[in-house]
């Protein structure tokens, strides 16, 4: 008998969703990703702002479908599908599926200034994070160096750019980081006055939020010593300058947080996309014309019954893997395809700072402590194996007592070898050490 073979490209949220959700099923399961771990990215902004190292927001994919016996994990760079033939092309060669699902997740949209990419990172990845954190703690070892008091000041400011869950949860972890955990670090530069500007196009933070939320976030990041400016625009972001209009603010580190792209996986498929490159699929998820191709995660174009736009985060893209799923096993089984996708809503969390957090659930609002308390709870929960959860709350109980950061390490990037920025290794970044503004294989959150 024939085996059905599951090709699922995307070892993120979605696609690990997938799989699993297929384990006891008659297919062969290939799940392809050009890493080799998953990574759990709410918590990325924590490993930027060295509260937690990246071990523990991610896990090896191997280990992760290690025990499903009908599993296998590639490590490759897909390339192109041959719709026709069902083939995926990769670097490592072609394979053929009956069934594809593509939850290649998103990247970082610049609004047509990818230049602005080297200066500004993103945080979609575990190398995102790492590399702001570089930019942060090299900026204050910098600082320590300068003997001119404006320079000093220059190095460090830190600029967010984008004032959604990540933009403010970057902002309060710095000024954190700055005023807490590295305030007795230095000797010629006083961390606790260093400055953090959160930047937001629109009129308000946490848009998605109720306004009430909105308005105690604004004030909550203001009472940390953020500079909120909304209804701002960035016009420009230099080496080490961010222009907003005709004035330029000089800055230490800029993080870009302020809007996410699809992968080019609609070009691979040939189909239809929206204006951020998501593939516009059908209610059972599989692209138009193509029913054994489905796009998930923020891969796909998706609206709620409401017509309201399915968000790019966590749980939607596993419930959109479980979904797909159903409707692979039903398949199988000859049996009648379940209803259209609906997505299920659960609620929003963003976190501010140490003991200030807002949440929004169906019937439920919290903000400050306990909001904050609700929040660790939920992403240690959602955390992947026993281990990683007890290392999480023992880091987070650790710098609640202690206002510590035990993760303050300065790593250059090991493809341009030790002496690449010169003698000095607080130099600034050259452009060929910034992140490529490229695909992500793991789902926006």
């Amino acid at each position: 008998m024939t085996v059905c073979r599951v090709m699922i490209i995307g070892g993120g949220f979605g696609g690990l969703e997938t799989a699993k959700a297929l384990a006891r099923e008659p297919v062969d399961v290939t799940l392809i990703d050009r890493q080799n771990h998953h990574c759990f990215q709410p918590l990325l902004y924590q490993v930027a702002t060295a509260t937690l190292s990246p071990a523990d927001v991610a896990w090896p994919i191997r280990g992760i479908l290690s025990r499903q016996a009908n599993a296998r994990v590639l490590i490759a760079n897909v390339e192109a599908v041959d719709t026709e033939q069902r083939l995926v092309r990769t670097d490592g060669g072609d394979y053929a599926y009956d069934q594809l699902v593509v939850a290649t997740g998103a990247t970082h949209a610049y609004f047509g200034n990818e230049e602005w990419a080297r200066h500004a990172p993103g945080l979609k990845r575990i190398e995102d994070a790492t590399e702001i954190r570089r930019r942060v703690l090299s900026a204050f070892e910098r600082a320590e160096l300068a003997d001119d008091a404006a320079h000093r000041d220059a190095l460090t400011t830190f600029i967010v750019v984008g004032g959604g869950p990540t933009g403010v949860e970057m902002a309060g972890a710095m000024a954190d980081m700055a005023r807490e955990a590295l305030s007795n670090d230095f000797r010629n530069v006083d961390p606790a006055r260093a400055r953090v500007l959160l930047v937001e196009a629109g009129p308000r933070v946490l848009a998605a939020f109720p306004e009430a939320l909105s308005a105690y976030t604004h004030d909550a990041l203001a009472r940390r010593g953020v500079e909120v400016l909304t209804d701002t625009t960035v016009t420009d972001i230099g080496h080490d300058t961010v222009s907003i209009g005709e004035k330029k603010i000089p800055a230490g580190a800029v993080v870009w947080a302020a809007g996410v792209a699809a992968s080019s996986a609609g070009n691979w498929l040939g189909a239809d996309c929206d204006r951020a490159g998501r593939v516009k699929v059908l209610p059972d998820l599989a692209v138009p014309g193509r029913p054994d191709i489905f796009v998930i995660g923020d891969t796909a174009a998706v609206a709620d019954e409401t017509g309201t736009p399915v968000p790019g985060i966590a749980p939607a893209a596993k419930q959109m893997g479980r979904y797909v799923a159903s409707v692979i096993k039903a398949r199988l089984a000859h049996e009648p395809a379940p209803a259209a996708f609906r997505y299920r809503h659960h609620g929003d969390l963003a976190t501010i700072d140490r003991g200030a957090a807002v949440v929004k659930l169906s019937r439920l609002t919290l903000k400050g402590f306990p909001a904050w308390a609700f929040w660790g709870i939920a992403h240690i929960y959602f955390l992947i194996g026993m281990r990683n959860r007890i290392a999480v709350a023992f880091s987070w109980l650790w710098d609640y007592v202690t206002f510590g950061r035990r993760a303050r390490l300065i790593t250059q990037p090991a493809m341009l070898g030790p002496d690449a920025m010169g003698t000095s290794p607080f130099r600034p970044p050259s452009p060929t050490c910034g992140p490529r503004a490229q695909a992500s294989n793991h789902p926006a959150v």
